[in-house]
C-alpha cells in the first residue's frame, strides 16, 4: 500500500521517496538482502575487541601463567568471553561492557592511604626492594581515576576507576620490586573502601586466580590495547556481582 500510494503521489516529495525505494528495491533484488552498515560496522568493532582480548589472554598463558591452577583460571576467563564471538541475533547481549554499572560518587584513597596498605603488605614477601617507587608514577595513578573535564568524571563508574587504577599501577611500573602484587593490594582496596568487594552473602567479588590472571594479562599486554583490557575488567567486575 505505502509503495502504490508513494508511487502516485506527484510532488517533490513523493519523487524522493521513489527515487529512495527504488535504490532499496535495487538492494535487495542484487543483494538478495539490505544492509545496516552502521550496525554491521559496530558489531565488527565489538568483534575485534573480544578477539583482541581473547589473544590478550592467550598471550598470557603463553607467557605468563607460573603453574597449572594459574593457567586454568587463565583459560576459564576465555571461555566465559569467548562465548561472544558469533555474530548471531543474541549478538547484543554478549559484548563486553564499555561502562560500568555503579555510577555514584567514589570514595577517596589517599597516596598516604595506599604507602599504608602497601607497608602492611611488605613482610609478606621476601624483598629489601619491595615497594621501594622509582618515581612519581604512583602517586600519579592514583589521581588519575578521580580526573575530571567540565564538571564531569572522565571514569564516572566505580567499576571503571577500579579498571583502570589497576591497569596504571601494573602498567607504569612505579616500583623497583612488587608492581603487580601492589596494584593487586591497591585494587582489592579501592573495591573495598567502595562497598564493592563483597557480595550480599560475604563471598568476594573477585577471586585470587582471577585478579592473579588480570594482573598478568595487563603486564603482557600493548598499550594500544589498553581500551579492550579495561573492558574485560569492567566486565568482570558487572557480571560478578
Amino acid at each position: 500500500m505505502i509503495l502504490s500510494v508513494g508511487y502516485r503521489v506527484n510532488s517533490k516529495r513523493g519523487t524522493q521517496f521513489r527515487i529512495w525505494a527504488n535504490r532499496v528495491l535495487k538492494e535487495y533484488l542484487i543483494k538478495g538482502y539490505a544492509l545496516n552498515e552502521k550496525k554491521l560496522f559496530e558489531r565488527e568493532k565489538e568483534l575485534r575487541a573480544l578477539k583482541t582480548g581473547i589473544q590478550l589472554l592467550e598471550r598470557s598463558i603463553l607467557n605468563q601463567a607460573r603453574g597449572l591452577d594459574q593457567a586454568q583460571s587463565l583459560a576459564r576467563i576465555i571461555a566465559d568471553f569467548s562465548q561472544g564471538l558469533s555474530i548471531l541475533d543474541d549478538y547484543d547481549n554478549q559484548r563486553l561492557d564499555a561502562t560500568g554499572r555503579t555510577e555514584k560518587e567514589a570514595a577517596s584513597i589517599s597516596y598516604e592511604e595506599c604507602k599504608e596498605v602497601i607497608g602492611q603488605i611488605t613482610d609478606e614477601f621476601n624483598s629489601a626492594l619491595f615497594g621501594h617507587e622509582k618515581d612519581e608514577s604512583f602517586h600519579s595513578s592514583i589521581g588519575q581515576i578521580y580526573q575530571s573535564f567540565s564538571g564531569k568524571d572522565l571514569y564516572p563508574s566505580l567499576e571503571e576507576k577500579a579498571a583502570v587504577l589497576l591497569y596504571l599501577i601494573v602498567k607504569n611500573h612505579s616500583f623497583v620490586d612488587g608492581n603487580k602484587r601492589i596494584a593487586a593490594a591497591i585494587f582489592l582496596y579501592f573495591l573495598d573502601k567502595n562497598g564493592m568487594l563483597y557480595r550480599e552473602d560475604r563471598t568476594t567479588l573477585i577471586d585470587g586466580n582471577t585478579l592473579a590472571s588480570l594482573t598478568l594479562m595487563i603486564a603482557e599486554s600493548n598499550p594500544k590495547e589498553m581500551e579492550t583490557v579495561k573492558r574485560i575488567i569492567m566486565s568482570i567486575l558487572n557480571r560478578s556481582r
